[in-house]
Parts: structure tokens; C-alpha cells; sequence
């Protein structure tokens, strides 16, 4: 089992976004905690990847056209840190 370490702000972006973005999420916090994170990298629907430059010790994680999940992972402590869900600009 995975632990996900949520950022505090996390929860407010929740209610903020629609609430298939919100459904998503919950979903991918489940594959994550029960599988891990290589387990989204099976799933083609998140387009789990790495990012590059200031932010290549992060990941992003597809929840619909727009929104993404940006994490961390600290393999030491089998934790994953959730930073945002964010609008992606295109």
C-alpha cells in the first residue's frame, strides 16, 4: 500500500473543479494507493509521464483535456505527494 500525502490546498481545487475532474481523481488516488504509481503508467486514459526542466521530478497524470494531476514520488517513504490539479494551458 501507497500513501498519498495531499497538498493543503488540494481540497479546495476539489470544489472548484467539475465533478468529473473530482471523479477521476478519486479514481486515480485509488489505483495509486492500492497499486502505485507504475500501475498509471498501464492505463493509456492518464498519459502518466515525466516532466521536463525546473519540474523533471515531477509528474503529470491526465484527469480530462484540461485538468492534470501533478505529483511526486518518494520511494524511501512509498509516498506520493500530490501538488495540484491544475487547468492545463494550451
Amino acid at each position: 500500500m501507497w500513501t498519498i500525502k495531499e497538498h493543503k490546498g488540494i481540497q479546495e481545487t476539489c470544489k472548484k473543479a467539475p465533478r468529473s475532474v473530482v471523479k477521476k481523481y478519486e479514481l486515480w488516488k485509488n489505483l495509486v494507493f492500492r497499486h502505485g504509481p507504475e500501475k498509471l503508467k498501464e492505463l493509456p486514459g492518464f498519459h502518466d509521464e515525466k516532466l521536463k526542466g525546473e519540474r523533471s521530478e515531477q509528474r503529470p497524470s491526465r484527469l480530462s483535456l484540461q485538468y492534470r494531476v501533478i505529483y511526486t514520488v518518494e520511494r524511501q517513504a512509498v509516498r506520493v505527494n500530490v501538488l495540484e490539479i491544475t487547468p492545463h494551458d494550451y
